[in-house]
């Protein structure tokens, strides 16, 4: 048992000043935090929940005729039931649909959705001390290990561990942009796919956020391609699973069928939320074949790194692409 204690500020500004306090985590749903608390891979010893923060665009989802603005509080539940985003882009309340159970999505919060910690078991179980995630320095059980759901993208020599989330593949897929509040100067706003970081030789250090830093929402531009959108996830079992495999994928095509424009994301294969822009160029000025999907998948996987369990990743990511660029090039929109 972790002794903590605990707040509930009321204003932006007075949570992020409590992160000068040693050892202090951000709550909200806690989904993923007081999971890692009670198994002692995340110590704390207090907590600032910001889910009575007042401000009201923090859990409001708001749509204009240029783009769509979630706050960091929104539920995913309530965003996965929103009518205007159904209509508007069909992938993000598939990707939510299929994130996790009921419960959770009653519970989880987009902004720690976005900042869930990787699912891989050299990381989650403290009696393997060989895990540079958790233990800087000490190496990565899983290179020579079990790594059947490790990562083929994106690794390096100290991290293969995979980013697990489903939603985020989207926001990376949909140029979306992250709004952060923190002590030092005004808010800023960051490309959602430079969010996080490659795990390269400090994977402890997964994302770019300050120390005093708070994600405060995620601003996604409307353009034609998000009504012809699909997010395709393939995993162990048909609920409450991680991925093997996912693509979130977005299309904006001419009348002849000619891919104007594509936007793709790949999860349950990477170490970060995976934007797969070399597969957008062998899709853009052609019509949108199987054989021309076939090529957009061989360049999405051509930097693959598989190793003795995880082989099975790349024809199975390379599938799941085609399936996804295939089924949203034939929806009705």
């Amino acid at each position: 048992m972790q002794p903590i204690t605990y707040e509930r500020p009321e204003t932006v500004e007075a949570a992020v000043r409590a992160l000068g306090r040693p050892e202090t985590l951000f709550v909200a749903g806690g989904t993923t935090v007081f999971d890692l608390m009670k198994v002692n891979v995340l110590k704390a010893s207090h907590l600032v929940d910001v889910t009575r923060l007042r401000d009201p665009r923090l859990s409001a989802i708001e749509v204009s005729d240029t783009a769509i603005r979630l706050g960091a509080l929104v539920r995913m539940a309530d965003l996965a039931a929103h009518p205007g985003i159904r209509a508007i882009c069909p992938l993000i309340p598939l990707s939510l649909d299929l994130g996790a159970s009921e419960q959770i999505r009653n519970m989880a919060r987009l902004g720690g959705n976005v900042l869930q910690r990787t699912r891989c078991a050299y990381f989650r179980d403290t009696s393997f001390e060989a895990c540079n995630k958790r233990n800087p320095g000490s190496g990565c059980a899983a290179l020579d290990g079990h790594n059947r759901q490790h990562a083929i993208l994106g690794t390096s020599t100290a991290c293969i561990a995979i980013y697990p989330g489903d939603f985020p593949q989207v926001l990376a897929a949909v140029d979306a942009q992250v709004e952060i509040a923190g002590r030092q100067g005004k808010p800023r706003t960051i490309p959602f796919t430079d969010l996080h970081r490659l795990p390269g030789e400090t994977p402890d250090v997964e994302t770019v956020l300050k120390r005093d830093e708070l994600i405060t929402g995620f601003l996604i531009p409307r353009g034609p391609w998000l009504r012809r959108s699909l997010y395709l996830k393939i995993r162990d079992r048909q609920s409450y699973a991680f991925a093997l495999a996912s693509a979130a994928v977005a299309l904006d095509l001419a009348p002849d069928g000619t891919v104007r424009e594509a936007r793709v994301g790949l999860g349950g294969v990477a170490t970060v939320p995976w934007r797969a822009r070399e597969a957008e160029a062998a899709l853009k000025g052609n019509a949108l074949t199987e054989a021309i999907a076939h090529r957009a998948a061989e360049a999405a996987f051509a930097g693959a790194v598989t190793r003795s369990h995880n082989h099975y990743k790349i024809p199975l990511g390379k599938q799941t692409l085609v399936r996804a660029l295939l089924g949203a090039a034939a929806m009705e929109v």
